[in-house]
């Protein structure tokens, strides 16, 4: 018993021993954090990480600790050095070893920077803009607003839930571009609402935390504590990767090229990794976009989008739609459609990092959501969805560089352009035809939280009522 005790003294004095002299333990941050990780992990497990992260910098500023061995950030000097320092900054985390898809590393899931810039140069010239704005896409892609433009008549004077059309609108889009003349309808098609549902409807997050801070248990866990398993969506995506027969512009006319060196099963991870992405992206920014236009405070800035479209010839570019662009960026300002943090692990031999020293492998992170509302001088008021603060050439440098929706550097979103592409087109297509406002039996919430946001948790959704001008 006696053992026992000396060995439990000696392993608490270790611990404090090892809070007091670890250098993190000088990074500003609650005194809890110098010796556990234990409340960033609940925060992960009970999906408040972004608001708790978020409510330590307010407190703090812009260097936090998180636990002993995490520190979060959110100068623009720091997401230099974490995220784009030699290119492509930092190595990942394991954590991004939960996203694996088929049980197949892609190029989001992969940690090493070498490794990720070689696929990634698989895939620059498919979402370079100069593939995006091509007939065949930029038709695709207009057919399908078309169809969620029906969807919004056939409503009338009803309410119209766009949380589930603008999931069915992105993931009929992101197909498309990958797999033409395959892809998915999910606006039109019942089966193919039904991968839409799967691939969205889902809360594994926690699940996959589970497996990666426990992983020697995980063999053992219950068959609730796996994530959900994506039957039709496994098997669609296989189907589109085994066609012979696809666009010349598509992603998997480029995957599968021999030069490629890439087998089909990791083509196939590949295409089911970018169908998520491109829910979140556009699915998720458009809802909360459409949300904000749509709020009684908020009807002047809806109102000059619409003057905008009514105004522009018939035959202007996305690019010549000013305000467009603005209220795009301020909703991806205000919600990113991922708000978690992006964790990093600090090289060999440590880094200097905001003035502080932070030791090799230190996980370090920065998250979109806390940095667009760091900097005050930057953004004003930026608790305020306020589209117009990007129409002033004063300080328009400034603010693009604090921009971080798509994170930087070299493992920066990969389909950012098809993104940017897809939420105007269906904006211009709705704002030109109709005026938003909130419908009276929206009784759900759009509240930002840490998880992947099309994960749709029970009571989620965004009731509009579309009325034609």
């Amino acid at each position: 018993m006696l053992s026992l005790w000396v060995g439990a003294i000696l392993l608490v004095g270790y611990i404090v021993a090892q809070g007091i002299l670890s250098p993190v333990s000088k990074v500003p941050g609650p005194w809890y954090t110098r010796f556990t990780s234990f409340w960033i992990k609940y925060q992960e497990f009970t999906a408040n990480r972004r608001e708790s992260v978020h409510r330590l910098h307010q407190l703090y500023g812009p260097v936090v600790r998180l636990g002993p061995n995490e520190v979060s950030f959110t100068s623009l000097d720091a997401i230099r050095e974490i995220y784009a320092s030699g290119g492509s900054g930092y190595d990942k985390t394991e954590f991004y070893s939960l996203f694996k898809q088929l049980k197949t590393k892609t190029m989001f899931s992969t940690l090493c920077k070498e490794e990720h810039s070689k696929r990634k140069r698989l895939f620059a010239e498919r979402y370079a803009m100069t593939n995006v704005m091509k007939a065949e896409p930029l038709a695709a892609i207009n057919e399908r607003a078309m169809s969620f433009v029906s969807k919004c008549l056939e409503a009338g004077k009803q309410s119209v839930d766009v949380y589930v059309l603008l999931h069915c609108y992105a993931v009929d889009c992101v197909t498309h571009f990958m797999f033409s003349p395959g892809g998915l309808k999910s606006l039109n098609v019942e089966k193919d609402f039904e991968i839409m549902q799967e691939l969205t409807y889902h809360q594994s997050l926690q699940k996959s935390l589970l497996a990666y801070y426990l992983p020697s248990w995980e063999p053992y866990f219950p068959s609730f504590l796996h994530p959900r398993s994506a039957p039709k969506t496994n098997q669609f995506v296989l189907d589109m990767t085994a066609q012979n027969q696809v666009k010349e512009y598509t992603l998997l006319e480029k995957l599968k090229r021999k030069e490629s060196g890439l087998e089909l099963i990791q083509v196939a991870a590949e295409c089911k990794d970018h169908m998520a992405a491109g829910i979140d992206t556009t699915g998720d920014g458009l809802c909360f976009l459409m949300w904000e236009l749509s709020q009684p405070h908020n009807m002047e800035f809806q109102s000059k989008l619409q003057d905008e479209l009514k105004n522009a010839p018939p035959d202007s570019s996305l690019d010549s739609l000013v305000y467009l662009d603005a209220v795009i960026k301020e909703a991806l300002r205000c919600s990113p459609p991922i708000p978690m943090s992006l964790p990093r692990y600090v090289p060999a031999g440590g880094r200097s990092i905001d003035g502080y020293f932070i030791p090799e492998h230190t996980i370090v992170s920065c998250q979109p959501y806390t940095v667009h509302r760091s900097c005050e001088e930057v953004f004003p008021e930026p608790d305020k969805f306020y589209p117009d603060r990007w129409l002033d050439d004063k300080g328009a440098a400034e603010r693009n560089r604090h921009f971080f929706a798509f994170a930087t550097g070299g493992r920066g979103c990969t389909g950012k352009n098809l993104a940017l592409v897809e939420m105007k087109i269906l904006l211009r297509e709705v704002y030109s035809r109709f005026t938003t406002t909130v419908a009276p039996d929206m009784n759900g919430s759009m509240k930002l939280d840490d998880q992947i946001i099309s994960a749709r948790p029970k009571g989620q959704t965004c009731k509009l009522i579309f009325t034609e001008v």
